[in-house]
């Protein structure tokens, strides 16, 4: 495994992370305490060291199987990432809270939830830059890294083109942007990375094997099943994609490379890119993610690499 400096912040991440919104139950599959811990476990072998949830996967469902499994551990070998600004109702369904006083009681329930005293990382979740332009919000969360609770603070935009949020990030004190970018959706190299570099902020690339396109292990005209997210896109954006995915295969993935592990190594050859969080549900998978480090493309020169 790789480490790189988490931009500004004293956090060295592993450049392949696990990312838990499918321990919510909203990717086609209910997980056990079992399996996330078996999960976990080999993601430690593998040298992983980053996990990155919210509270609204599931209602803190995911969170509570990683504090049941951190709880085991010892804390500082982990850094946890979390988010804040939604409630989760039901499958699919969310209610948003940005006032100051309920972001407290968010982060209250998540520190609860994963049974621990801090979070490495706590991120303003997709919200929009009304919700954003809220002084009371950020006074707040500053006074919560005061009190211990949160180590540094990172903002998830919600659009890859959200440059307002970006270059006001170190203006509200976030050292991280966490960012949907994929072989498919190239869309933060035109903006949103040159300001991250510009301010010295870490990058947590989101669904880098675009929600498992990526993965090759779905040909055009697939179809996902109720309680699958992915029955939600539209299907013939998802017919064009698999489409694509098929052509960036054949022209673009050296013979015997594992095209995830090539995605995923493809997000981290940018400069801008500290590590990628792809979701897993079982333990090959992770291993195959993990392996991604490996290969050529994620270099020991990268501008934020450092030896752990």
């Amino acid at each position: 495994m790789k480490y790189r400096k988490l931009g500004k912040t004293d956090l060295n991440v592993s450049v392949v992370g696990i990312g838990t919104w499918q321990y919510g139950g909203e990717w086609g599959k209910d997980f056990t305490q079992k399996e996330v811990d078996e999960i976990l476990d080999k993601a430690k072998e593998m040298g992983i060291n980053l996990i990155d949830t919210a509270e609204c996967y599931g209602d803190h469902l995911s969170e509570k199987f990683i504090g049941n499994y951190l709880k085991n551990q010892k804390r500082e070998d982990w850094i946890v990432a979390t988010k804040f600004g939604h409630h989760f109702h039901e499958s699919f369904t969310r209610t948003n809270h940005w006032s100051a006083g309920e972001v407290v009681k968010q982060l209250d329930d998540s520190l609860r939830a994963l049974q621990t005293d801090y979070v490495d990382l706590y991120q303003f979740h997709s919200g929009g830059d009304d919700v954003f332009q809220n002084e009371e919000l950020w006074t707040v969360l500053d006074k919560q890294i005061e009190a211990g609770k949160i180590r540094h603070l990172g903002i998830s935009i919600g659009s890859n083109e959200n440059i307002y949020q970006t270059d006001l990030a170190t203006e509200v004190n976030a050292g991280v942007i966490q960012v949907v970018y994929n072989r498919l959706n190239r869309k933060p190299e035109e903006k949103v990375f040159p300001s991250c570099e510009r301010q010295n902020l870490g990058v947590l690339a989101r669904v880098p094997l675009a929600s498992g396109y990526l993965s090759g292990k779905y040909k055009p005209g697939t179809v996902f099943g109720q309680n699958d997210v992915r029955n939600n896109h539209e299907q013939s954006e998802v017919f064009k994609q698999l489409k694509l995915v098929e052509e960036i295969q054949r022209n673009e993935v050296p013979e015997g490379v594992n095209m995830a592990q090539w995605a995923l190594a493809w997000c981290l050859k940018h400069p801008a890119v500290t590590s990628v969080i792809p979701g897993c549900k079982n333990v090959e998978q992770v291993e195959l993610n993990a392996r991604a480090s490996d290969l050529e493309l994620v270099s020991d020169q990268h501008p934020q690499a450092v030896e752990v």
